[in-house]
């Protein structure tokens, strides 16, 4: 590995151009919808996420927040389960 690479100036032959497939920087700025809430939390909570967070480098409201996404769409219902729910009550009135 302590060996130094020696370039020259032989040819290349045949190059082929790739398009360029890379997203723009503005594209890997993933940006959440988010509002704003006041929540009180347990002490004991916040100082676990906080421990966590610094653990892993990043910020404890953002692990919160992701939590609490993940509850959520493991708990969210279909629109489908609701609407059809309506039709067989009204259905039998």
């Amino acid at each position: 590995m302590s060996e130094k690479t020696k370039y020259t100036d032989e040819p290349l032959g045949p190059v082929k151009v790739v398009p360029d497939f890379l997203p723009a920087p503005e594209e890997l700025v993933f940006k959440e919808d988010t509002v704003k809430v006041t929540i009180a939390l347990s002490r004991e909570s916040v100082e676990f996420f906080k421990h966590e967070a610094e653990k892993h480098h990043t910020q404890y409201q953002k692990m919160i927040r992701r939590l609490l996404d993940a509850y959520t769409l493991a708990h969210k219902q279909p629109a489908a389960k609701h609407s059809s729910r309506r039709k067989k009550r009204t259905a039998g009135r």
